[in-house]
């Protein structure tokens, strides 16, 4: 049988997950998440048929699946799927839902502001805000009293992607911008799964959705509206800039004010979330082992020498650049990704059709004991080159992989390593006591109740 010649009979030979009628696996979805997805992957092995509201799909478990949908055969896999048509009334067309050659076209006239030069050449300003924010938390150092961190981390995230890529000081617009997008993040729970199929409905949760995305939008407006003011002659050479000066090869024609509205709310959202909950969750496993923070603390303080770090000093933090990736690992913020076939394939070994959906639990590959020892440890040295050697390069895709692999990630991991470094060279964080920690998986995997912890001065 040729692949062309596929039909949904074939992908019914996939085994299936059980589930209801109609509406599939969507109560074990909504209850546990990721231990649902833990579950299927040990009961099913490398791939699984599940059912959706009536759609069928396939979950992979293996990096080498994982490889051909994502870099070896990405051309047969678009981004139409529920989970990207659910997020444009927030990020509408911009680079993280768009497809096609719009998308190629857009990410190649963004690519030059995520250089390695450019990078580091930001990389003082990304020390200094975060210096200026550790100088807020002075109050609560004196008094011993605990700080949302995750707030803090969202805040300061935020603050150095507006500079860096936008020149534009958020100020305290960083406050209601990082307030607006927890209430949007909030409305992709599971619980609010009705809404989302139908935001025309007059929900609370649909209501507080779009008062949350006209908050950010007012910000998102003030930027573009800003630089407009300040006229072509006088605008930094930033990702802003490459965006507002572009023109159209066929038409002769810029970029029109709604792409450049998502493509600055994209750039917002995907710019800050991701690193703010990577940060977090890596203090937040510091607390948790001493020997592992003592022995980040050693290195920082050898290599830095009691000044501030900088972007030359990078490959040399070795151990926080494990700590930081083991956190990536355990905790995944772009959690879950999903792709559909646009021509029929194989996969698992399996037959399936066009326009097949193909999930792909990045949280689930990061703990499966196939691919990682003791996958529930935080054991940062499993990064170090011995532990590296034979385990598969799509075992460990955080910020995705391929040609849709996130354009930031190199600012990503350069902001995260430094603002690490920046903080524990002069303070440790204690969890609050009696504060419940759980991973809460909406757009991103955050920490559901927060993360309050405690900072006070390192004693040398």
């Amino acid at each position: 049988m040729g692949v062309s010649s596929v039909s949904l009979a074939d992908l019914r030979r996939v085994p299936a997950v059980p589930g209801l009628p109609y509406i599939g696996s969507l109560f074990d979805m909504q209850r546990d998440p990721l231990g649902f997805g833990l579950r299927v992957a040990q009961e099913f092995g490398d791939v699984a048929r599940m059912k959706v509201m009536g759609e069928e799909g396939i979950v992979l478990h293996s990096p080498q699946d994982i490889q051909h949908v994502l870099q070896t055969n990405s051309r047969n896999y678009s981004k139409q799927t529920m989970d990207y048509q659910l997020l444009r009334p927030l990020v509408g067309n911009g680079l993280l839902t768009s497809d096609g050659d719009f998308w190629l076209r857009q990410r190649r006239l963004m690519q030059p502001a995520f250089h390695r030069q450019r990078i580091a050449a930001l990389a003082d300003m990304m020390v200094e805000a975060t210096l200026a924010a550790l100088e807020t938390w002075e109050p609560a150092i004196q008094r011993g009293e605990a700080i949302a961190l995750d707030q803090e981390m969202a805040r300061l995230t935020l603050t150095i992607v507006g500079r860096a890529l936008l020149s534009f000081d958020l100020g305290d617009e960083a406050n209601e911008f990082g307030r607006a997008f927890r209430q949007a993040n909030a409305h992709f729970g599971f619980k609010n799964f009705l809404s989302l199929l139908l935001p025309q409905l007059p929900t609370r949760s649909n209501r507080q959705f779009k008062q949350a995305v006209r908050s950010m939008d007012a910000v998102v407006q003030e930027i573009i509206a800003t630089r407009r003011r300040q006229g072509a002659a006088a605008a930094p050479d930033d990702l802003l800039s490459l965006l507002m000066e572009a023109v159209d090869e066929e038409t002769g024609e810029g970029m029109t004010d709604q792409q450049l509205r998502d493509e600055v709310m994209t750039i917002l959202l995907a710019g800050h979330e991701t690193t703010a909950n990577a940060l977090t969750w890596t203090f937040y496993l510091l607390s948790q082992h001493p020997e592992e923070a003592e022995r980040l603390y050693a290195e920082v303080d050898q290599v830095l020498a009691g000044r501030p770090p900088t972007f030359d000093d990078l490959p040399r933090l070795t151990f926080a650049r494990y700590v930081f990736q083991e956190a990536l690992r355990l905790y995944p913020p772009a959690w879950s990704i999903a792709r559909r076939s646009i021509e029929a394939d194989m996969l698992g070994g399996y037959a399936i059709p066009g326009g097949t959906i193909v999930h792909i639990n990045i949280y689930v590959l990061h703990h499966n004991p196939r691919y990682w020892e003791e996958p529930e440890r935080f054991w940062p040295d499993r990064f170090d080159e011995a532990h590296s050697e034979g385990r598969h390069r799509f075992a460990f895709i955080p910020f995705s992989a391929g040609p849709r692999k996130c354009i930031g990630d190199q600012f990503a991991m350069t902001e995260g390593l430094l603002i690490l470094a920046t903080v524990v060279q002069r303070l440790a964080l204690d969890l609050a006591p009696g504060h419940r920690v759980e991973p809460h998986p909406l757009i991103t995997l955050t920490p559901k109740y927060g993360m309050r912890m405690i900072p006070r001065r390192r004693t040398a």
